[in-house]
C-alpha cells in the first residue's frame, strides 16, 4: 500500500506546476485587443506673409559733415584764449584773440597816408580845372595843361591806393580776433596765452579744430559686384540707384544691436578704386544727441533689392540636412511632410523662405525630434510671431 500512496503524492505535485507555469503564460490578445501607436503632439504655425526689401550690410566710419582747421591769419603773441576745451561752438564765436595794438596802429598810420592822399588828390583837381580855364585864354601852354590834367588823375589813384592799405590793415587788425568759421564741438587750445603764432599762407600755426556733429557722415567701401547689381536693379526699375537720387539706409554702432539710425545715401563716388575694387559711398544721418563722433567704426545696410512678397518663419522651425535647410509641413490627414526649403535672412527675428513652401501651409514648430516623414501627428495651432515657452523633451 506504501506504493500507491507515494504515486500519488508524485502526481499532484506534477498537476500543481502545471498549473503554475499554464498560468504564467499571457493570454493571446486578438486584433480588438492590440495596442495602439502613440500619436506626438506638436505645435504647428502658418507662415507670415509679408512685403520684403533685402538689405547688404557694408562696414564704415563715421566723418564730420564739416571740419575746420582754425589757423592764424597773421602773427602776434596770443593773449587771450575764449572757448572751454571739447565743447560745442557756434559760428562767430570768439576763440582767440592776438596782441592788437600793432595792427591798430598801422590801420592809423594807412588812414593817415589816406588823408593825405585825398588832399593831394583835391589840390591837383583844382590846378586841373584852373588849367583847362587857362588853356582857353592861352595863359598857359597845352603841355602845362595836360600835365596838370594827368597829375589831377595820378593823385586820384594815389587815393585809391591808399584806401585799400586802409582795408587791408583794417582785415589785419579783424583778424587778431580768431571766431569760429562754423558751428560744432571745438578740440583743446594747441597754444596756450603768451606765445608768439605764425600768421599768414606759409605754414600758419594750427590753434585747434572744430568738427560739425549734426548730421554726420558714414563712409564706407562697396564691392565692384554690388555696385554692378544696383546698376543693374535700376536699369531694369527694379530699384532706385544712388547716383541719380538719394536712397534710404541704416547704420548701427559697434554696441548697438539692430538698425536704430535711419539716413540716406546722399554721395557715390565717381569712379571705382583699381587696387581695391570697390567704389566710395556715404550716407548721412541725424545726430541731435550728439552722442555719436567721427571716427567711430559704423555697420551700414542699404537695400538689396527692390519689394517682393516674401514669407517668414521661426529661426526654431528649421533643421539641416547636409548643408540643405528643412522644415516639417503637416499635410491635411494631420501626416508630417519632409519640405526642403531655400532661406534668406532674418527680418525681425524671423527667417525669410525664399522657396518651398506655401503662405497657407503648416509648419512645425515645436516637437520636430518627434516627428517621422509620413507618420500621424496631433497639431496645435499657434501664432509663428509669438515665441513658445520652450521646446518639449522628446
Amino acid at each position: 500500500m506504501s506504493h500507491p500512496s507515494r504515486f500519488s503524492r508524485h502526481a499532484l505535485t506534477l498537476i500543481a506546476a502545471t498549473l503554475v507555469v499554464s498560468g504564467c503564460k499571457p493570454a493571446a490578445q486578438g486584433p480588438a485587443g492590440a495596442p495602439q501607436a502613440i500619436v506626438p503632439e506638436v505645435t504647428v504655425a502658418k507662415p507670415i506673409a509679408r512685403r520684403l526689401t533685402d538689405w547688404d550690410e557694408f562696414t564704415g566710419r563715421l566723418i564730420a559733415r564739416d571740419k575746420v582747421e582754425v589757423r592764424a591769419r597773421v602773427s602776434g603773441y596770443l593773449t587771450k584764449v575764449h572757448f572751454k576745451e571739447g565743447t560745442e561752438v557756434k559760428e562767430g564765436d570768439l576763440l582767440f584773440t592776438i596782441d592788437p595794438r600793432p595792427y591798430e596802429a598801422i590801420v592809423q598810420r594807412a588812414e593817415a597816408v589816406l588823408t593825405q592822399a585825398k588832399t593831394n588828390a583835391d589840390l591837383a583837381n583844382i590846378e586841373a580845372k584852373n588849367a583847362t580855364t587857362l588853356r582857353q585864354g592861352q595863359v598857359i601852354s597845352t603841355e602845362e595843361s595836360e600835365r596838370r590834367l594827368k597829375s589831377a588823375a595820378g593823385e586820384q589813384a594815389a587815393v585809391r591806393a591808399a584806401e585799400a592799405m586802409v582795408t587791408t590793415a583794417k582785415l589785419d587788425l579783424e583778424f587778431t580776433q580768431i571766431k569760429a568759421p562754423i558751428s560744432g564741438r571745438v578740440s583743446d587750445a594747441r597754444v596756450t596765452e603768451g606765445n608768439l603764432i605764425t600768421g599768414g599762407t606759409s605754414d600758419p600755426t594750427l590753434l585747434t579744430t572744430i568738427v560739425a556733429l549734426d548730421p554726420i557722415y558714414v563712409d564706407f567701401e562697396v564691392d565692384e559686384r554690388s555696385a554692378l547689381k544696383y546698376r543693374e536693379m535700376h536699369k531694369t526699375g527694379e530699384r532706385e540707384s544712388a547716383l541719380f537720387q538719394r536712397i534710404p539706409a541704416e547704420m548701427a554702432l559697434v554696441n548697438q544691436e539692430g538698425w536704430p539710425h535711419k539716413g540716406e545715401i546722399d554721395f557715390v563716388d565717381n569712379q571705382i578704386n583699381p587696387e581695391t575694387g570697390t567704389i566710395r559711398a556715404r550716407g548721412i544721418f541725424p545726430n541731435k544727441d550728439r552722442l555719436m563722433s567721427p571716427g567711430f567704426f559704423a555697420k551700414v545696410r542699404i537695400p538689396g533689392s527692390g519689394e517682393y512678397d516674401g514669407l517668414l518663419i521661426r529661426d526654431a522651425a528649421v533643421g539641416d540636412d547636409q548643408g540643405s535647410s528643412y522644415v516639417w509641413v503637416i499635410d491635411a490627414e494631420d501626416k508630417a511632410v519632409y519640405r526642403p526649403i531655400k532661406l534668406g535672412p532674418l527680418v525681425d527675428g524671423l527667417r525669410v523662405v525664399r522657396e518651398g513652401l506655401k503662405a497657407d501651409e503648416r509648419v512645425v514648430i515645436l516637437g520636430l525630434m518627434s516627428v517621422r516623414n509620413g507618420a500621424k501627428v496631433k497639431p496645435a495651432l499657434a501664432d509663428m510671431a509669438v515665441e513658445p515657452a520652450k521646446e518639449p523633451k522628446p
